[in-house]
């Protein structure tokens, strides 16, 4: 495994590091499991959030024994002081550990910088916490390109770290995240594999590495297989005139308008799974699994069909998605 000096944090981390999204579809024996697997492979770096259910109470009971063999990063969604210190006592304890090594601001959108770092925003909460100890390092997270731009230009004295999408469809941060390396933030790409929606995963993290604007990619793992097959991509190999071809195939096919599976759209007020609904068309067009795909869309508690059309998940989803309309279209697909 290859790392990377993560900015001007100095943290040594694995180019190809953990991304702990998809460990609140497992169990503790799973996630046990997908840690022995990151510690023999040497992937060092471990990252989850506040908002991903019982992740970070999973991959604490993992870590018990073995907490220094690995950077602990974490996020909250808080925008106060009060909320942000709640969340950082709530992530020591979930944890099991006496200190964080990298804790970032969640999803931050741009309406919302200046509550942060203003007077009683969250950004005071993650300073105290880091003078005392219980994080090393503060970092945010963002979906919005202009938002970015702003937190690189004008609060790069105050942040350690940025993470933002970036994939083979999603280079929408290239030149920002360029200019955040120059300023000294570490770099870190969440959604490599575009929420999952991208097939050929040595492609896409060869992809990110060969763009030079990210230091390492925190692909979701929630499985032993997944962390293997991960460590396994050869990173130094440039792209060949083929794969640039591929790349962009796959960029004119998938487009601007597909989900993320990120989840913020939740919840629906109908209780419509709305990632689930876009991934089982998504298995019906794109793998031609029509029987397969119709049958485990039938038997969703909740249908497309069944959309009030009340706009709350569209005001949600960082990357203003016609929801509405999306499901609307699955409808028409399986009839419900």
């Amino acid at each position: 495994m290859n790392y990377v000096t993560l900015g001007k944090t100095g943290l040594k981390a694995a180019v190809v590091s953990f991304g702990g999204i998809p460990i609140q579809r497992a169990d503790a024996a799973n996630t046990k499991a997908v840690v022995d697997k990151l510690e023999e492979l040497g992937i060092n770096f471990i990252d989850t959030a506040r908002g991903y259910t019982v992740s970070e109470e999973y991959l604490g009971a993992a870590l018990e024994g073995r907490r220094e063999k690995f950077l602990l990063a974490t996020k909250s969604m808080s925008r106060t002081r009060e909320a942000m210190e709640r969340d950082i006592g709530i992530s020591l304890s979930n944890l099991r550990t006496g200190y964080i090594d990298l804790y970032q601001i969640h999803n931050l959108p741009e309406k919302e910088i200046e509550t942060v770092f203003g007077p009683g925003g969250a950004y005071e909460a993650l300073a105290e916490a880091k003078a005392a100890g219980k994080i090393g390092h503060i970092g945010v997270t963002a979906h919005s390109a202009d938002a970015l731009k702003i937190l690189v230009e004008q609060y790069s004295d105050r942040l350690e770290t940025v993470m933002f999408p970036y994939n083979i469809v999603e280079t929408q941060g290239h030149d920002v995240l360029a200019r955040a390396r120059e300023k000294g933030l570490g770099v870190i790409a969440m959604k490599p594999l575009a929420g999952g929606n991208l097939d050929d995963w040595e492609l896409a993290l060869r992809f990110i590495a060969a763009a030079g604007v990210v230091d390492i990619a925190i692909p979701g793992m929630g499985s032993v297989e997944e962390v293997a097959r991960n460590a396994a991509v050869d990173l130094s190999s440039p792209l060949t005139g083929a794969e640039l071809e591929q790349c962009a195939a796959i960029r004119k096919e998938l487009g601007s308008q597909f989900c993320r599976r990120c989840g913020y759209c939740a919840p629906c007020t109908v209780g419509i799974d709305i990632p689930s609904n876009f991934l089982m068309v998504n298995y019906r067009r794109k793998y031609g699994l029509g029987g397969w795909a119709e049958s485990r869309y039938q038997s969703l508690a909740h249908h497309a069909g069944e959309c009030v059309q009340c706009g709350a998940c569209e005001s949600r989803c960082p990357y203003n998605l016609p929801i509405r309309e999306m499901l609307m279209d699955v409808a028409k697909v399986f009839g419900r």
